[in-house]
C-alpha cells in the first residue's frame, strides 16, 4: 500500500484541464515536471487543501488516513512556496517556531528548539535577523526549516529554488537531498527544470502522464 496517494485531482480553466492522480512511497521525493501554466502548483494546492477540486471524486490518503475533507492545518502536510512566504514582522527564530507554537508547544520550548534547528540549515546566529535582511537562498533555507521542524508526514515544495541563480539552485537542490535523508520526510516537488528534477527525485512525473524512475 502506498504511503500517500491522491486520486481524481481535477481542475478546469479556459485552455487547460488537469486530471491527475499520484502515489508516493514513504521517504521518497517525487518531482512534478512540466512547463509553466500546466497546473503543477494547483495540484499541490489541492493536496494541501488550499484550493478546491472541481469535482466530488477527490480522494487523498496519507499514511492510511483519508485527509481530503480535513482543514489544511489538520492534514499533516507542510508546504514551501517559491517566495518562501516568511512572516516579515517576525524574526527568523519566531518564523521557524511558529508551527510549533501553533501546535500548542510552550513558547519558550518552541523558541529553544527552533534556535537549535536553525543550525541544521547552516543558519546559526540568524535568530534575531529579519526576513527582509536575508538573501534568497537564506530565505528558502528558513522556509524549509519552518516546514520540516513540525515533522509533517508530507512536504510539498512549489518551485522553491526557481527564483535563485543556477549555482545556488544546484547547491540547495543537493542539500535538499541531504536534509530529506536526515529528517526522513516524504516529498512532492514542483519544478520546470529537468536537471533539478533529476538531482533530487526518486520519481519524476510528467504532467503528460509519463513516469520515469531514477536509476
Amino acid at each position: 500500500m502506498s504511503y500517500f496517494f491522491a486520486k481524481n485531482i481535477y481542475k478546469v480553466w479556459e485552455t487547460v484541464t488537469v486530471d491527475f492522480s499520484i502515489e508516493c512511497e514513504k521517504g521518497t521525493m517525487t518531482c512534478l515536471l512540466g512547463p509553466s501554466g500546466s497546473g503543477k502548483s494547483t495540484i499541490l494546492n489541492i493536496i494541501a487543501g488550499l484550493e478546491k477540486n472541481d469535482n466530488s471524486k477527490l480522494m487523498i490518503e496519507l499514511d492510511g488516513r483519508r485527509i481530503e475533507k480535513l482543514a489544511p492545518y489538520m492534514r499533516e502536510v507542510g508546504m514551501v512556496f517559491q517566495s518562501g512566504a516568511l512572516f516579515n514582522h517576525m524574526d527568523i527564530v519566531h518564523n521557524v517556531a511558529y508551527g510549533l507554537i501553533s501546535k500548542k508547544m510552550k513558547k519558550r520550548d518552541a523558541i529553544g528548539r527552533a534556535s537549535d534547528f536553525l543550525k541544521e540549515f547552516n543558519l546559526e546566529g540568524f535568530d534575531k535577523r529579519m526576513p527582509q535582511t536575508l538573501s534568497g537562498g537564506e530565505r528558502q533555507r528558513v522556509a524549509l526549516a519552518r516546514t520540516i521542524i513540525t515533522k509533517p508526514k508530507l512536504v510539498l515544495l512549489d518551485e522553491p529554488f526557481s527564483a535563485l541563480d543556477a549555482d545556488l539552485r544546484k547547491n540547495l537542490a543537493e542539500k535538499l537531498c541531504q536534509w530529506q535523508k536526515q529528517f526522513d520526510f516524504t516529498a512532492i516537488m514542483v519544478t520546470h527544470d529537468e536537471a533539478e528534477a533529476k538531482t533530487v527525485a526518486d520519481n519524476i512525473v510528467r504532467l503528460e502522464g509519463q513516469i520515469s524512475q531514477k536509476s
